[in-house]
């Protein structure tokens, strides 16, 4: 059982440096492709690679006579459409502000989800720690730091980027209660391509659209097609089998830290001194609302 932790932990960390990197690859791709364009070919390029997944898991179970959430398809597809929505919307404000901050803030400041969904899920009843109280206000600092001007304003592209936060934040809640009710892989592909039509529509209607542009953006949208959406997810599927929820939450919220790597590596980037310690505690502040929850005070202390 041990083992399999480890292994889990090591797909999880996988995971997290596939969607660090993939800021990057979504900046690089905004030199030749709106960002809406980009997106809906992102998650239908992910949609194809998960597909053959979806196949072989599904004969897998039969095969094994797994027990699996059975529901209608009906349900299923009201479910994936609703997480398609709340994916849509956070990848349109991410890589639309993509285009005015960089790959490693973007990345920082999308991580923030990690303690936006417990904040959110008091208001539907859900109790939260005093740590993460703690976590909120300490990454909240170190996005003061990271991302507010000389004259006290936060950027356009982070102001996006947050929002962008709240979305994913309301779409892991929303596939937390969907994910006991019904098969995640094939609630996934669902949510895959309903993302990917509604870009569609947004890159119709905002864009103009040409298949060179497809062409010159080859490597970014294959990157951030096959491997950070059908790659990196069917990771995170299979490691999470065999972690605990919080566990996992610290580990993929690495992804901050990849993309500040990536960003410095591939795009030469770099970050001030009040810029890297604004992301150290962004970070430090994710980890505390994970950890510190599970943390009892030594009963020795209140002993007479």
């Amino acid at each position: 059982m041990q083992n399999k932790a480890v292994q889990a932990n090591l797909l999880m960390l996988l995971a997290a440096a596939i969607w660090g990197f993939a800021f990057v690859a979504q900046r690089v791709g905004m030199e030749t492709m709106g960002p809406h364009w980009f997106n809906s070919i992102r998650f239908l390029i992910g949609a194809v690679a998960l597909t053959p997944v979806v196949i072989w898991i599904s004969r897998r179970q039969a095969k094994m006579h797994t027990d699996i959430p059975q529901v209608p398809f009906k349900t299923l597809l009201l479910g994936g459409c609703a997480a398609g929505l709340l994916l849509f919307v956070g990848a349109t404000f991410q890589q639309v502000g993509l285009q005015y901050t960089t790959a490693g803030k973007a990345g920082f400041i999308t991580g923030m989800y990690i303690f936006f969904v417990p904040l959110i899920g008091l208001f539907f009843g859900m109790r939260t720690g005093f740590g993460t109280w703690i976590g909120a206000i300490i990454a909240l600092y170190g996005l003061f730091l990271l991302s507010i001007t000389d004259d006290f304003t936060l950027s356009k592209g982070d102001t996006l980027q947050l929002i962008c936060a709240v979305a994913f934040a309301g779409h892991v809640l929303t596939i937390g209660y969907l994910s006991r009710r019904m098969d995640t892989v094939k609630l996934s592909l669902i949510q895959f391509v309903v993302a990917g039509l509604l870009a569609m529509v947004l890159a119709l209607y905002l864009e103009q659209l040409t298949w060179a542009m497809v062409v010159d953006t080859a490597i970014p949208l294959l990157f951030a097609g096959v491997m950070s959406t059908g790659i990196a997810y069917t990771l995170q599927t299979v490691a999470q089998q065999h972690a605990h929820a919080s566990h996992a939450a610290i580990t993929l919220s690495s992804e901050g830290v990849f993309a500040v790597i990536g960003g410095w590596l591939l795009l030469n980037e770099v970050l001030p001194a009040q810029g890297l310690l604004g992301c150290g505690l962004i970070l430090t502040g994710m980890l505390l609302s994970q950890l510190m929850p599970r943390l009892r005070w030594p009963k020795r202390l209140f002993a007479n």
